[in-house]
């Protein structure tokens, strides 16, 4: 459908697995076990951190606000995604859409910042440990997790209002939910100056973090590396494993989606466009998903807590 200007664009129609009945019902039961997962473990995340007293420390309250970045996340994308599986008519409104584009880059850019400053709170206590206290008094760890959140909004909100702005020339987006690209994709003006943003607050936002935990780590690798007793490295490398964990998954799965050589022009085919899209959809969902597990499998302090918290409620 062609459209001559945004003025009487009033909806989108999401493309999602239109065409592929089967896997829409395979994947509805899939997504929603997982979603269900997500809200169980990072909400349980969330309730150790406020209830457990030995838990209130700059790690654990970084922590919480990523255990509840993730629910806020996939929150914006699931429910709808579920729902246009089962609907016949998976179309979205304009400002829907854009409420969409918002929250989700918002989110998106918050865990980037937040991820980076995690790794500086595991330099801190590791490479310097006697200073901790200060460094990462409750008076800087707070404003750091604020300061996120704060770029996250400030980001999206730009770049949201930029892509709003824009002519758009089809209305079905290749998608199942309005990701900024795939909005982008639909325009038929210039969209340089898009792209130009876009590349500027990648630079910020994701690759300035990225750079951030490289160069923690490197530090912290190497200071691990200067103890004398196995027990000593074993245990300073236990603190900062699971973070490390969830930052190779996080960008990982980043750079796995979009660095890799774009090959559809040539193949023209159909199928990869839905392993691309199905990748992207379990990217959205499998990180929010493993961060607790991770948290709570290779993390001592989390398993006491939630052994006391089940104490509690039997007794």
């Amino acid at each position: 459908m062609e459209w001559e200007n945004q003025t009487i664009l009033v909806e989108f129609f999401l493309k999602g697995l239109s065409g592929y009945p089967r896997l829409e019902r395979l994947f509805f039961v899939l997504i929603l076990i997982m979603y269900v997962v997500i809200l169980l473990g990072n909400g349980t995340l969330i309730l150790i951190s406020i209830v457990d007293s030995h838990l209130h420390t700059p790690m654990y309250f970084f922590l919480g606000n990523l255990s509840f970045l993730d629910i806020c996340y996939t929150t914006t994308s699931i429910p709808p995604t579920l729902v246009s599986f089962l609907s016949e008519r998976k179309t979205i409104s304009f400002s829907g859409c854009a409420v969409q584009m918002f929250l989700g880059l918002a989110m998106g850019t918050t865990e980037c910042v937040l991820l980076g400053v995690m790794a500086f709170d595991r330099y801190v206590a590791i490479c310097n440990p006697l200073r901790y206290p200060v460094v990462m008094s409750k008076k800087s760890y707070v404003p750091m997790a604020a300061g996120s959140w704060f770029a996250g909004a400030i980001n999206s909100a730009v770049q949201t209002t930029l892509v709003v702005q824009l002519t758009f020339c089809r209305n079905v987006i290749n998608h199942f939910s309005c990701e900024i690209l795939a909005v982008m994709k639909m325009a038929c003006a210039d969209i340089s100056d898009n792209e130009f943003i876009m590349l500027v607050a990648t630079t910020l936002f994701t690759l300035m973090p990225l750079l951030l935990i490289v160069i923690s780590y490197s530090l912290i690798i190497s200071s691990i590396l200067k103890i004398r007793t196995s027990d000593g490295r074993s245990k300073a490398f236990s603190t900062c494993s699971a973070h490390l964990t969830v930052v190779i998954i996080f960008y990982g799965t980043i750079l796995f989606m979009y660095m890799k050589p774009k090959s559809k022009e040539t193949l023209n085919s159909d199928d990869l466009d839905v392993t691309d899209k199905l990748i992207s959809m379990f990217y959205g969902v499998m990180t929010p998903m493993m961060n607790p597990l991770i948290y709570s499998l290779r993390n001592k302090d989390v398993k006491e807590a939630v052994k006391h918290l089940l104490r509690r409620k039997v007794f």
